[in-house]
Parts: C-alpha cells; structure tokens; sequence
C-alpha cells in the first residue's frame, strides 16, 4: 500500500510539474512575440558594431604588425574642458557672469591631456583666444608642444571652440550657413563649426569640431528643437564636403549634448548603409564603460561625446585602441570625460 501512494504521489507531482512548465513555456512564447523592438538592442547599432570588430580583426591580424610597430599614428583628443572663460568685451556688454575656472581644476586638465600624449586636441568650452593660448602655452611647458592653433565660434561670444595640433594646419573653413529659423524667429548656431585641415604623413584629414545646444532650458523655445536645427546645419556641411569628395578623410568631433538614439545624432550621423554615412567610434574606458558625461544637477551619467569618421576614414581608424579617458582627475578637471581616438 505504501509503495502504491507513494507511486500515486510521484504521478500527480509530475503532471503538476508538466503542466506549469508547459504553461511558464507558453506564456514566454506569447511575452515574447509581443515584446516591442525598443526593448531590444538596436539592430543597426549592432550591426554596426559588429562590422567595425570584424574589420580591426582582419586589418591586426593581417598587417603582421606588433602593437608596438603599428602604433605610430594621429592621437585626436576630444575634450570639454568646462568652463575655461575668459570675460571679453562683447560677453559683458551682455550681461554674462563668468566665473574663473580654479587653478587646481586647470592643472587637472593639462596633467589629463599630457599623460595621453595627444598629436591634435579639439577644446570645447574654451573662452578667448587667450584662454587657448594658455592652454596651448601650459602643454608646452609640460612638455608638450602642439604650436598649430585655430580658434572659432558662434553666436555665443562666451564658449567658443579652439584646436591645437603638432601638424600644420593647412586651411580654414567656414560652413555657408550658421542661421536658421524657429517658430518664426532667427536664430545663430550658438558656437558654430570649427574647420580646420591637417596635414600629417603625407595626407590631409578634414576635421570638424562642434559643441551644440545644452539641454538647459531657453525661454519661449525648445532646447532640443535648437539643437536638432543645428545639427542639420553641421550635417549640411558634412555634405557639401563630401559632395566635392567623397573620399575624403573627414572627422567630426565634440560635445553634440544628446544620446545616441536621439534626433540630433542621427541627423549628423546620416543614413545607415550609404556611402556619406558617418561612424561613430564605439568608445569604452577602462572598465567597460562608455558614458562621457555627468550632469551632477539631476545625477545623471551619460554618453553626449563623440568622434564620427567618414566611409573613406573608417579603414584609416584604429578602433580597438581608441578609448574614453578614466584617469582619476577627469572629476576636478571637468564634468565631461575626454575621448582619445587615434587613426593610422
């Protein structure tokens, strides 16, 4: 008798057990068709990434190089230094309140850029020419010469951008348009495009640097409605470059102030799959990660940073050995972290 209870318990257990699986199975395949895409990764993103992995695997491994050997290249430093303003004239018959950024925050910086040995750094943030040139004359001293500079802006007379390079800087460019016009009214690109063309081991690599909208907030306006007008007027100049050469070795960089699903980034990025779509290199830091902002006020990590290349340059860029820059002072230097890229 006891063996035949024992036998009648066994059974009944395993059909309860049958039948939950059968059901937990079901309802997983059912959740699973009605899971919306945006839950998943997204496919382009993935594709893309995957594409740029094969392509430095096959390239490390079929140039029979050493790391050593192959490293010889352009270190392209991408930063947001916050902040380092000088009042000019124009700023304070506006009204602007600038306040000087500590000396301890600046020797952050410069011990930042100088312990990663960059050949061309694009500034963002940056106030006067002056401001430039002390950062230029602060590198040097730490033994770093970079004497190629260009200096340039928008409408803000406050943040403007600057560029400094051990390469010549062989022209100068400004976009045709820097206006555009929202709910009827005109509006400038608050701190422009820098153009600046480099010439290094024989070739020239066009770069463009940018800093767009904040996410703060403006009177009687969108800030994202700002800020995907002005990425229309970079991309608008990404195409007139690449209409007269679509070869060309062209990088955008800087601080575009959105994610990378936003409009913004896909207005600059282009369309997926054509011949002037422009890569975003897959930065990382040291632990994985690749956020490159902290906006304190909402606690908020973020990545708003980017270095993009053209079809023509992506062969020419080291993807792999390109990181985001995690050294400890990143946080008194700046509330943004840099990007290092380097190309061949």
């Amino acid at each position: 008798m006891m063996r035949k209870a024992l036998f009648y318990r066994t059974s009944v257990y395993s059909g309860v057990l049958f039948c939950l699986g059968f059901f937990v199975s079901t309802d997983a395949r059912a959740e699973d068709l009605h899971t919306p895409n945006w839950s998943r990764p997204e496919n382009r993103v993935t594709r893309e990434l995957v594409q740029i992995e094969s392509t430095s695997t096959a390239k490390s491994s079929s140039s029979g190089k050493s790391e050593s050997q192959s490293s010889s290249g352009i270190r392209l430093l991408v930063y947001n230094v916050e902040n380092w303003l000088s009042m000019n004239a124009e700023a304070k018959r506006r009204g602007y309140e600038v306040h000087p950024k500590p000396a301890k925050a600046k020797q952050a910086v410069v011990k930042l850029m100088l312990s990663n040995s960059p050949d061309v750094i694009g500034l963002s943030e940056i106030g006067t020419a002056g401001d430039l040139a002390e950062v230029q004359e602060m590198l040097k001293k730490g033994g770093l010469n970079l004497p190629h500079s260009h200096y340039g802006g928008g409408s803000d007379p406050l943040r403007r951008l600057g560029f400094l390079s051990k390469y010549p800087i062989t022209a100068t460019h400004k976009p045709a348009d820097l206006d555009f016009k929202l709910n009827g009214k005109s509006y400038g690109m608050n701190r422009g495009v820098l153009d600046a063309t480099i010439r290094a081991g024989g070739q020239s690599y066009r770069m463009l640097g940018v800093h767009l909208k904040s996410k703060r907030e403006v009177r009687g306006v969108s800030q994202e409605d700002i800020r995907v007008h002005e990425a229309r007027l970079l991309r608008r100049h990404v195409d007139s470059i690449l209409k007269e050469n679509l070869s060309a070795r062209l990088i955008v960089y800087g601080d575009f102030n959105d994610t990378r699903p936003s409009k913004t980034f896909k207005t600059i990025t282009g369309n997926y799959g054509t011949k002037d779509y422009l890569t975003a290199i897959p930065f990382k830091d040291s632990r994985g990660e690749t956020w490159t902002h902290y906006w304190q006020m909402h606690d908020i990590y973020s990545r708003i940073d980017y270095v993009l290349v053209s079809q023509a340059m992506r062969k020419h860029t080291d993807f792999k050995r390109s990181y985001i820059i995690d050294d400890e002072a990143w946080e008194i230097a700046s509330d943004h972290r840099p990007l290092l890229a380097i190309f061949r």
